[in-house]
């Protein structure tokens, strides 16, 4: 059985990510990099999304290969855009405030400099752009999209990250107040995930 390695030792987005490609999981074994033995760092100074992804994807890909020499490397690069604040924190999210510093004052901080933006001006998106590497050396990058804006307040317990100040006006709640499987068909991951999963099919495809 071949593999799907993907780049992250993160377990909720292992989570997503098992839930999304599962229909993918008799064809392959799919694994994240730890489980896969895969230790490596990887500076991530790329000014996008996509650069990120890509440059993840290719540095796991490297050492990857010599052990797994069929499997395709996934990787992504995601975060909050938000607009009133000039679209950060970007492709810093997870770096924003310090590597160390937890969501819970993320959120509150975000939600303090929003303090005076009016409805209107709260508009945000979550970004993930999700690359892959195939064993001959081949590329590709799609990305996904989920818009909404910044709560007012933090609420939800089902999300992580940035979920809990997400507001989704369209289902009256966040993203962390979401069942798992609505999140997923909704979330800029599952988007991006879907997109990947056509591409992968289409590519296992031309090769029957």
């Amino acid at each position: 059985m071949r593999e799907i390695i993907f780049a992250t030792g993160n377990a909720h987005k292992m989570e997503e990510i098992r839930m999304i490609l599962g229909e993918k999981q008799g064809e392959f074994q799919i694994l994240s990099q730890k489980e896969a033995g895969i230790f490596v760092d990887v500076v991530e100074d790329g000014q996008t999304f996509e650069e990120n992804a890509i440059i993840k994807a290719r540095a796991v890909a490297k050492e990857a290969h010599k052990r797994y020499p069929k499997a395709i490397v996934l990787a992504d690069d995601s975060g909050l855009e938000i607009d009133y604040l000039g679209g950060e924190p970007g492709i810093y999210s997870a770096r924003y405030l310090g590597e160390d510093t937890s969501y819970d004052k993320k959120n509150r901080v975000i939600l303090e400099r929003l303090a005076k933006a009016e409805p209107s001006q709260r508009t945000a998106r979550f970004v993930c752009a999700i690359a892959a590497v195939f064993p001959n050396k081949e590329q590709e990058v799609v990305r996904g999209t989920m818009e909404g804006r910044i709560a007012q307040e933090i609420a939800g317990e089902n999300g992580f990250g940035y979920d809990p100040i997400f507001f989704l006006p369209e289902y009256g709640c966040t993203s962390a107040q979401l069942s798992p499987e609505k999140k997923n068909s909704l979330s800029h991951r599952g988007v991006g995930l879907r997109k990947m999963r056509q591409i992968l099919e289409e590519r296992e495809g031309a090769k029957e």
